[in-house]
Order: C-alpha cells, then sequence, then structure tokens
C-alpha cells in the first residue's frame, strides 16, 4: 500500500487538496516489509472553519498551502515514530539510520512552516479563528519536531542495542507504550486537520494514561536491574526509549491543546483536565 495519497481538484476560485497519511505503520516480522494503514487526513475540507471563508483567495490558498505542508510533516514524524520503535524491536539498524536521517526532513519542514506563517502575518494581518489558527500551527510545528526528534534519539539507541546484540528486558512496554503513542500523534493531527475539541479532548485524556503506564513500566525496570545487575546499561538505555515515548505523549496532547485554543478560543496550558473538559463541552 502506498504511504501518501494526494490529489488535487482545482478550479478559478478555490482549491481542495485531500491528503491521505498513515495510521499506524506495522511490520511483517517474516518478509520484514512495512504495511501501511491509510487514513485521510482531510485537512483542507470546506468544512474547516478556518479555510475557504476569505474574500481574497490568494489569503485561501496561503492558509491551504501552510496547512498541508504542516500535516505533511505530521505524517512524516508519525511514521518517524513507527519506525524508531519497530527499529528497536526488530533490532533492524538500517531502519534506525534511516530514521536518523529522516530527521533532517523533519527540520527542513519546521523552518518552511515557520516562514511561511510569518509571511502570512506580515502581509494578511490574520484576526480571530485566522489569527488563532497561525498562533496554534506555529506552536504545534515545534511540537512536531521536537516529536521528532525524540524519534531520533529512539533511533540512535536502537542502533546501539543492534550492534550489542541480545535484546534486554523492557521491549514488552516499549511496545505497548509505543502503540499508544503512535495512536495519540494520529488522533490530534486528526483534531488538528478537522479543527476537532472533541477529539482533542480524547488525546488529552490519553496522555494521562501513558504517564501512569510510563511510571510503571519504569519501577519494573528498576527492580530487574536491582535483581539482576549484568544488564544495568542495556535496561537503562530501553528506560530511555521509554523516557522518550513518554514526552512525544507530551507533545501530542501539546498539539491537542492547541487545537482547543484555535476552536474555542481557551488556553488550556496548565489547566486540570476537569476544567478542560467543561470548557470544551461548554458547560
Amino acid at each position: 500500500m502506498k504511504n501518501q495519497h494526494c490529489f488535487n481538484e482545482s478550479s478559478s476560485k478555490r482549491k481542495i487538496l485531500v491528503i491521505k497519511c498513515s495510521s499506524l505503520l506495522w511490520f511483517n516480522i517474516k518478509s520484514k516489509k512495512s504495511h501501511l494503514l491509510p487514513v485521510e487526513y482531510q485537512t483542507l475540507s470546506p468544512s474547516n472553519p478556518v479555510l475557504n471563508h476569505h474574500i481574497s483567495s490568494q489569503f485561501n490558498e496561503d492558509l491551504q498551502d501552510v496547512n498541508t505542508k504542516f500535516m505533511t510533516m505530521g505524517g512524516l514524524v508519525e511514521q518517524q515514530v513507527a519506525n524508531a520503535v519497530h527499529a528497536l524491536l526488530d533490532t533492524n539498524a538500517n531502519m534506525a539510520i534511516d530514521v536518523q536521517f529522516q530527521d533532517n526532513t523533519v527540520n527542513r519542514y519546521e523552518r518552511e512552516i515557520d516562514e511561511a506563517l510569518t509571511l502570512i502575518l506580515a502581509r494578511r494581518h490574520p484576526a480571530a479563528i485566522d489569527l488563532r489558527m497561525v498562533i496554534a500551527m506555529s506552536k504545534a510545528n515545534t511540537d512536531l519536531e521536537r516529536i521528532g526528534d525524540e524519534a531520533a534519539k529512539i533511533a540512535r539507541i536502537a542502533q546501539t542495542l543492534c550492534e550489542e546484540g541480545e535484546s534486554p528486558r523492557g521491549y514488552m512496554e516499549t511496545r505497548h507504550i509505543g502503540n499508544q503513542v503512535r495512536v495519540m500523534i494520529h488522533d490530534a493531527l486528526d483534531a488538528f486537520a478537522r479543527v476537532d475539541a472533541e477529539q482533542a479532548l480524547k488525546v488529552l485524556l490519553a496522555d494521562a494514561d501513558i504517564d501512569r503506564e510510563y511510571q510503571s513500566a519504569t519501577r519494573t525496570l528498576m527492580t530487574y536491574m536491582i535483581e539482576d545487575p549484568r544488564h544495568i546499561s542495556r535496561v537503562i538505555n530501553v528506560m530511555w526509549v521509554l523516557r522518550s515515548l513518554e514526552r512525544i505523549g507530551d507533545h501530542a496532547r501539546n498539539i491537542s491543546e492547541q487545537v482547543i485554543y484555535m476552536a474555542k478560543g481557551f488556553d488550556v496550558r496548565h489547566t486540570n483536565i476537569e476544567e478542560i473538559e467543561q470548557k470544551v463541552q461548554g458547560k
């Protein structure tokens, strides 16, 4: 299956671009081939309240172009995380190296998106929901880049462990938390594409579960190191992987907080989950 399908339908007045990006990247261990399960990110749907409502068609196109680039970067980062985890679990050093090189592409996207948003601010002077979208995307852009950085860290550790040979303890926890984090990234990007505060709220709730599971896995691995000190250095490497996955969950949460800001106009950073639920549900 193809990783990304793009098509354009353009007219003199507007352009709608629908992008299909991967949700989760799974690997057939026997064949060592990747299988993508595609899910649509309808990033430029006319139902999106931010896009396609301006008198200036050029303003519409400016917002569409940067939104498309942002979602493309998101799909790349999502795949980068999936590949990093699978490189570790499948002891695939070549895949780990590829993930590290891919980080350069993510960094390039971050710079290009920042530049595009700066030009929109300078030329269009956006207000209301347009301004919230630009601010939210600028912050979420940084979080996507940092997710890419964490994926590269996981890949470097995976490469080291591949070279050392035997798989250490903690891979079961890594697989479980890695799957959950990848779902969080996908759901956060989907919420951003549709400006869906309810979907974003679900990501915030999932992050609390990730934090609890990370703490539980850390305690388990600490106990294992005490019982068998021979594998301390290797298990510590796995703990660093789990730490990176937990941070990726935090960045997915940050992106979802920006979705709520974009959709509702509320800044919910550093706010307890109960209060966020009330704001999102309008209570």
